[in-house]
């Protein structure tokens, strides 16, 4: 069970939140109150009135801090530029933001010696939503369909880039390799079963063979409906897959994907941890467990708090969490 809390929550109700962390330890197993005055981190592409340039080139701009903006600036919008446009260097970044390889390797290994699990991950949006960043998600569709001549190289740049990442988390020898990358819409995905399997699948492929060849446990998580999708990312090899729950349906997870990989259920944050009340909180995480839960395990369960979500229904989900993570024991 984890309990992730977007940053813009600090500005809304810390106090609360600060004692609601206190009171579950299960959750919160590290928690200390900070000293005061209290100052959140934002990520640099979630800062208002502050525009970021990523290492592709791409500007992010955001209406709330804490929430991470969007692409306003997309440095291929035109062709034209792709002669001198240039991947940026893995050695020194991860796309979108510094990495230092030599500190990495002496994090992995202060966990190892205390016995804990090593995740890292690709950036979030690594591979398709990368490309839509760069040339922008209108543009890189028609791309797709026109079978744009341009096109193969930009993958493979972004590709290439990427596989630099994951190679040089192999030779760190980390636990869990993270491939995170949204898919989905409401009502289905971002992109067509067939230009997904054509043009974005492939690198999938080739990003996550090292990864199962070294011997990590392949996560990846996608936001939106996967009905159409999900087959082949199960394909690739994938081990662990979050998923969204309402938006996919439990019922549908349940004969589509339990049993074929561990699920990492995404807890609801459009209607009723937000609009509902605690006892259909409840009663939503219980079925949840229910359903796909077992002795034998396969499931996880995650859930983002956002602004907008009434304390008293965030500690609910909390309750809830801690309560049913121990059904089966």
């Amino acid at each position: 069970m984890q309990y992730c809390i977007n940053p813009a929550c600090w500005q809304v109700y810390p106090q609360q939140l600060w004692d609601l962390m206190e009171a579950h330890p299960f959750l919160f197993p590290d928690f200390k109150r900070p000293t005061l005055p209290y100052k959140p981190f934002f990520p640099l592409v979630a800062r208002k009135d502050e525009p970021f340039k990523d290492d592709w080139g791409c500007v992010w701009e955001t209406t709330m801090d804490g929430i991470t903006g969007t692409v306003t600036e997309h440095p291929l919008e035109s062709w034209d530029n792709f002669a001198e446009y240039h991947a940026p260097d893995p050695e020194k970044v991860m796309g979108i933001g510094p990495i230092d390889w030599e500190q990495e390797k002496l994090e992995v290994q202060k966990a190892r010696a205390k016995g804990e699990l090593v995740t890292r991950s690709l950036r979030h949006g690594h591979t398709f939503l990368q490309l839509c960043d760069i040339r922008g998600y209108e543009n890189l569709l028609f791309d797709m369909e026109d079978e744009e001549e341009h096109l193969p190289a930009l993958i493979n740049m972004v590709e290439q880039f990427n596989l630099h990442l994951v190679q040089g988390y192999c030779k760190l020898g980390v636990d869990v390799l993270g491939y995170a990358e949204d898919l989905g819409m409401q009502t289905g995905p971002m992109i067509s079963p067939r230009q997904f399997q054509k043009y974005i699948l492939p690198s999938y492929k080739r990003l996550i063979a090292p990864a199962r060849q070294a011997g990590a446990v392949i996560h990846m998580h996608s936001d939106g409906m996967l009905h159409q999708l999900a087959d082949d990312l199960l394909g690739v090899g994938v081990d662990v897959l979050n998923l969204q729950d309402l938006v996919n349906g439990i019922d549908w997870i349940k004969k589509n994907i339990a049993g074929r990989c561990c699920i990492e259920l995404d807890i609801d944050r459009q209607s009723i941890t937000t609009y509902g009340t605690p006892a259909e909180i409840d009663r939503l995480i219980r079925h949840e467990v229910e359903t796909l839960g077992s002795r034998q395990g396969g499931l996880c369960m995650i859930y983002g708090l956002y602004p907008g979500t009434p304390i008293e229904n965030a500690a609910a989900v909390m309750d809830a969490m801690e309560k049913y993570a121990f059904l089966y024991t």
